[in-house]
């Protein structure tokens, strides 16, 4: 059988038995010690401490400038620390350049050298790590089946996909086994539909090698989809730091969540805190032009500024003149009428866009579309809107 001259003749069933996976004890843990980072006047990065378990997918969230690249970049080398210290298996990697750190980093553009095969590409740093020809051609040829791209191993970059480039991108890194791999937001490149499945095939393959997986996304349906841990960031600060679950239900800030999604939030003055049997306070905001709300969480001083936040889709929408609008809400309820001003279908479900009548503040409700066109309500029609208290977070910052 002719072998190309790329790569070295095919590995057999025998020889990829033989190779040796990656441990799942490889995996680091990552700590931040109060790290800053400046350039020159400007601080990108402030007195961030941030612990990330051994072994779980981690995405860095936050708009563009808020400094999570620059953190990922200090964790893998390839940027210096301004002062504190950053460590990996908890040793201290200050002084360590980026080839000693035992991890490895997916690009955005993924850095493929356009001239090597695929099969050189992911070899090229087990060359550099100076392992031996036998093992390089185990490890290259596992690899190569793990992301089920073996076929494409004689192919140049240009050759491929964006998808299959990305996963090639992927294999070169996770090929050299690092402790920790760092990926630069590593599916902007891609549509919509291969987005969705890339995001499935990074996290089996991070399940599968049980490695720490740190990314960089402003995507909050990427984070929510991949992660075990959220932290979120702005301006050089981390705003929450949570699992999705706890992070779509509980925002801590005002900040978090507008930039999770379209919650409703109404800022005024907290008037009262009544501890409750679930271990909650229920809080009593006083919201200009609109009065009493109710909310849940860890209540604060009278007279303190504060918010609360409520899901669109947690709203119950009625006709404004129908029976169920006229009832006097519970205490822990909240009521408001308000005027529909856009609706938009956007497939299962339907965004309505209103603005209350008293003060002109927009708020949005999502429903079910099949709901929508049970309610048979038109734009510019005043309607009543309910929640819960329950369903109400309260956001003292």
């Amino acid at each position: 059988m002719a072998v190309s001259a790329d790569r070295p003749s095919p590995v057999t069933s025998q020889d990829r038995s033989s190779a040796v996976a990656v441990s799942k004890d490889a995996a680091a843990g990552v700590t931040l010690r109060s790290v800053t980072k400046k350039y020159g006047s400007v601080t990108a990065i402030e007195n961030m401490t941030l612990d990330i378990p051994a072994g779980i997918y981690c995405c860095l969230l936050g708009p563009s400038g808020c400094g999570k690249t620059t953190a990922l970049r200090m964790i893998s080398g390839h940027e210096s620390v301004t002062s504190g210290q950053v460590l990996i298996d908890g040793n201290c990697v200050n002084d360590l350049p980026a080839a000693k750190r035992n991890t490895a980093m997916m690009f955005q553009n993924y850095a493929l050298f356009p001239h090597k095969s695929v099969w050189q590409n992911i070899e090229f740093g087990l060359k550099m790590q100076r392992v031996a020809k036998p093992e390089r051609r185990n490890r290259v040829g596992e690899i190569l089946e793990l992301v089920g791209l073996s076929h494409t191993a004689d192919r140049r970059p240009h050759q491929l996909s964006g998808g299959q480039q990305q996963r090639i991108a992927l294999a070169r890194a996770l090929v050299t086994r690092p402790q920790v791999l760092m990926l630069d937001e590593p599916l902007s490149a891609l549509d919509e539909n291969l987005r969705v499945r890339m995001r499935g095939e990074l996290r089996k393959i991070q399940k599968q090698f049980g490695l720490t997986f740190i990314q960089v996304t402003h995507h909050v349906e990427e984070a929510f989809s991949l992660s075990d841990q959220i932290v979120v960031m702005n301006h050089g600060h981390i705003d929450q730091v949570a699992t999705p679950t706890e992070l779509f239900n509980q925002p801590a800030s005002q900040f978090v969540a507008k930039f999770i999604g379209d919650n409703n939030i109404f800022s005024g003055t907290v008037l009262a805190s009544t501890p409750q049997a679930n271990g909650k306070d229920l809080i009593r905001l006083d919201i200009e032009g609109i009065g009493t709300v109710h909310a849940t969480g860890n209540g604060t001083q009278p007279g303190t500024p504060a918010a609360c936040s409520i899901r669109p889709d947690l709203l119950t929408l009625s006709p404004s003149n129908s029976p169920e609008s006229n009832n006097l809400p519970n205490l822990s309820n909240n009521i408001l009428t308000a005027r529909i001003t856009q609706v938009e279908l956007t497939g299962f479900v339907t965004r309505v866009a209103l603005i209350t009548t008293a003060t002109g503040q927009p708020l949005l409700h999502t429903l079910r579309t099949v709901d929508w066109e049970k309610l048979a309500l038109q734009e510019g029609q005043i309607v009543s809107l309910k929640w819960s208290a329950n369903d109400c977070v309260f956001l003292a910052h």
